[in-house]
Parts: C-alpha cells; sequence; structure tokens
C-alpha cells in the first residue's frame, strides 16, 4: 500500500470512524493527465459509516472533503466517492 492510500485511510479512519473503507487508487488509468503530473492521485472510495445516516449524498460527499481536506489537492486530485449508512448496505 503506497504511503499516500495509508495516509488517506488514516484520516478517514481517525475522523469519520467508519465500519468499512474500500480505498483503490486508480492513478494509472490517468496517466499524462496534468493533476497525475504534479503527483496527485486518481481515488475510488466506498465508505460505509454511522455518521452518514440520515443524510443526503451532497452532506456525506461535504463530510469525507472536510476529513480529507489537507490532502486534497496534493495527495488527492480526483476521489470518486460512494457513501453509506451502515444500514444501507
Amino acid at each position: 500500500m503506497s504511503a499516500q492510500l495509508r495516509r488517506i485511510r488514516e484520516v478517514l479512519e481517525a475522523v469519520l470512524a467508519p465500519e468499512s473503507i474500500e480505498l483503490v487508487d486508480e492513478s494509472h488509468l490517468h496517466s499524462g493527465h496534468p493533476g497525475a503530473r504534479d503527483g496527485g492521485g486518481h481515488y475510488d472510495l466506498t465508505i460505509v459509516a454511522e455518521c452518514f445516516r440520515d443524510k443526503n449524498a451532497v452532506a456525506r460527499h461535504r463530510l469525507v472533503y472536510d476529513a480529507l481536506s489537507r490532502e486534497m489537492g496534493v495527495d488527492i486530485h480526483a476521489l470518486s466517492i460512494k457513501a453509506y449508512a451502515p444500514d444501507e448496505i
């Protein structure tokens, strides 16, 4: 696991206390893309956490982006998010 993946997982675990995280580095699919050249990765995230209960998709994404605010634009260039409450899985 890369240092970036490890850091992203650690931040999400510390801030959102998820039941599960699936984080896939898809940077290789975007080689040559400006963000990839600058070192920012492209990631696909599926996350299940109690904090998403009774929140719409926009609020859930905001929670994830707020948690990863330091990583956005540095370690992360693009992030696809699928966020669920535990009873939705």
